[in-house]
């Protein structure tokens, strides 16, 4: 399969002869121009402008708001939600319907892609289990509502996926206060990663061990 990122938390996965996949389309209030994409699928995982704009991807898409599963071209999709994150005092706040945010298990023949939209804290040890075994976790590292660096490696060292790409962090073109890659990668430990347009992949691919891939988003279509 081929996971192409398009900048904050947009991404196209394909594999041929199944369905192709989006997840967040922005609009162009976000600082990158507007996209021109085509999927069969589209999953939004809270309702945002930086998240929701189906309009951005044509074609005859079948449209996933929130948490279900779901089977389309040969393509399993298990939604999540995540709505309901502790407060500093470990208690659950109250959910709010523009707090809610889904989790997408995208399946592409027994490859897993996990996109945790915005999630913004650390699941518990029996949370993370209970999402099974993860191949490609796409992952939010620059706060402003998602994840910060901190808690983004945190969520990494107990989700152990084979490969992690991290999203919704700060890029020169983007106008929203998030944090940079750079600060994700010294709390990791890394030393500058090189960065490539697609991450093309099979299970024969994976890794060994958790591997971080940064992508360059492409631009536009």
């Amino acid at each position: 399969m081929e996971i192409v990122w398009y900048g904050l938390s947009c991404f196209r996965l394909m594999e041929r002869g199944m369905a192709s996949v989006v997840i967040d389309p922005y609009d162009d209030s976000v600082g990158y121009d507007a996209l021109r994409l085509k999927a069969d699928i589209v999953c939004i995982s809270h309702d945002a402008p930086g998240h929701n704009c189906v309009e951005a991807v044509k074609g005859e898409k079948r449209i996933i708001r929130g948490p279900g599963e779901f089977e389309i071209g040969g393509v399993f999709i298990t939604g999540l939600s995540t709505r309901h994150a502790p407060d500093a005092a470990g208690k659950k706040k109250k959910a709010e319907p523009k707090d809610s945010n889904t989790l997408y298990l995208v399946d592409f023949n027994g490859l897993t892609v996990a996109h945790l939209g915005d999630l913004d804290y650390v699941p518990t040890q029996q949370q993370i289990e209970n999402l099974g075994a993860v191949d490609v976790a796409l992952v939010p590292i620059g706060g402003g509502g998602g994840l910060n660096a901190s808690q983004a490696a945190e969520v990494i060292s107990l989700l152990e996926p084979s490969i992690v790409v991290p999203m919704h962090y700060r890029t020169p073109e983007i106008n929203l206060k998030l944090d940079t890659l750079q600060k994700f990668v010294k709390e990791m430990g890394l030393s500058a990663p090189k960065t490539q347009e697609s991450l093309k992949i099979t299970r024969a691919d994976l890794p060994g061990e958790t591997h971080v891939l940064v992508l360059d988003h492409k631009r536009g279509a």
